[in-house]
This record gives structure tokens, sequence and C-alpha cells, in this order.
């Protein structure tokens, strides 16, 4: 059975073996740290991980793919995933299991960042998160306080998750190849979030913050802050400076944060 690529839905297929394997036992290693027995796959294709993802021994499997061409490719290549397949999009599929599971994926690098911000919402039930994205994403979301790249999806998902590159995928290792390098990345839940007022208040100021980067702190956050915490020195430093922990505490001196109490 063949299938076509769509351009529209940002496929580009893994064709290479050995980097296929190395995302398989990656996965293999965040779950076995999560003691965890569910997994999804998102975006599976045309079944280059999938292969090896559904053999796992103990492991309980599910994908989550929109494109209907790629669904009946993989029911008939792979007859054993027939009730294992979600035929929807990630971006309005509700969690696919009960309790706690893994995600991996080739993520589509149009809604890659889209999708990113739904594991957040499953935050709860989702400890560990296996994904390929474009190069520069992959590093936007791991990179450090006072990296150039550091920025809104880093500060947000950082909140919540650590998260390491583990490596490099050219573009020849993928059908059509992207004009592009990927990347793998890995993220796991912390045991220990940072305390600010509210997510709502976080949000909010991290954005406010990196909508005017350039600017300092005290410039691009004005409103939320009355004079007098402005005037402190933190707030001479520029967005890119501040670390998690920093957004996190500032939270608890905004202007929204006080009309709550």
């Amino acid at each position: 059975m063949q299938y076509t690529l769509k351009k529209q839905l940002g496929q580009h297929f893994l064709k290479d073996e050995q980097l296929c394997q190395q995302i398989v036992a990656a996965t293999k290693t965040a779950m076995q740290e999560h003691q965890l027995q569910q997994l999804v796959e998102v975006g599976p294709g045309a079944g280059a991980i999938t292969k090896y993802l559904h053999r796992l021994e103990g492991i309980n499997f599910k994908a989550i793919e929109l494109d209907a061409e790629k669904v009946a490719y993989l029911q008939h290549t792979y007859p054993v995933l027939n009730d294992k397949l979600i035929h929807e999009s990630i971006l309005d599929t509700a969690p696919p299991f009960e309790g706690a599971f893994a995600v991996v994926g080739n993520f589509p690098y149009n809604i890659s960042s889209q999708i990113l911000f739904r594991m957040l919402d499953w935050r709860n039930q989702v400890p560990t998160i296996v994904g390929m994205f474009q190069k520069e994403v992959a590093q936007r979301v791991a990179a450090s306080a006072g990296s150039k790249v550091y920025g809104v999806i880093s500060v947000l998902l950082q909140a919540y998750f650590d998260i390491t590159y583990l490596f490099d995928v050219p573009p020849q290792a993928f059908n059509p190849p992207p004009k592009v390098m990927s990347g793998v990345i890995v993220l796991h839940r912390k045991a220990a979030v940072p305390h600010f007022y509210s997510d709502k208040a976080f949000n909010t100021l991290v954005k406010m913050a990196f909508n005017q980067r350039r600017k300092t702190l005290r410039n691009a956050t004005r409103s939320l802050f009355a004079p007098e915490v402005l005037a402190q020195p933190i707030f001479e430093k520029r967005a890119e400076q501040l670390t998690v922990a920093d957004f996190a505490d500032l939270t608890h001196h905004m202007l929204l944060a006080k009309a709550n109490k």
C-alpha cells in the first residue's frame, strides 16, 4: 500500500534506522525513569519509529494521527495497531489514557510549538516527552537564561519540565529532506514547580517581558507593577537575563496579584 507526503501537514518522514532506534532507546530510558507503562506517539506517519514502539514489552501503546491516508497505511501495514490509532489532531484530542503516560513523536514542524503547549495542558498526566523538532525550536526550548534564543517557550516549559537536548538529526535522515537541521530533546516533569502567584500572572509577565526583549524589564512590563516595585534593581535587566525562578518571584509583586488579594 502506497502513501503520499503532504507538505501542508509538515510531513517529513524519518528513514534513518539508526536514528529511529536512538529515539526509541531514549523513550525507553525516559519511561523507565518514571516507571511508566503507557505511551502515546504523536504523528506516527508511515511508522518509522511506530514499528519499534508498539512492540515494547509491557507497554500499552497508542498513536495519534490526523492524516486519514497514514491511518489507513498503518492499519494495513501493522494490523496490530487497528485499535491503537486515534484519527484526530493532537491539538483537539483528549488525553488517550487515564493515569500517567509518556509522549514521543517526530512532531510536525508547522505545529510543534502548539504541541508543546498542549503538553503543558496535559502535564499532570505526562511526566516525560521525547520529541524531534526543527533544531532551532529544540534549542529554544532547552535554552538557559542569558542565551539569545531563550524566550517565552523556554520559560513557560522550563517552569514545569527539566529539558535536555539529546542529539542532532541531519536533513538526509528524512524523506523528503527538510531545509533545516532537526534535534531531539527530552523533557522530564519537575518534582517541584517554582511558586508563582497564578498561571495567568506568570504567562502574562513572561509574554510581555519577551514581547519587547530589547528593552529593560522596567520599560517592557511597566504596566504590570507599581512604581516602587519597578525601582528594584532586577528591572534594569532584560527578559533573557531572568531565570524561571526570577519570573516566578516577580508574579507575587504584580498589580494583578494585589488586585486579587
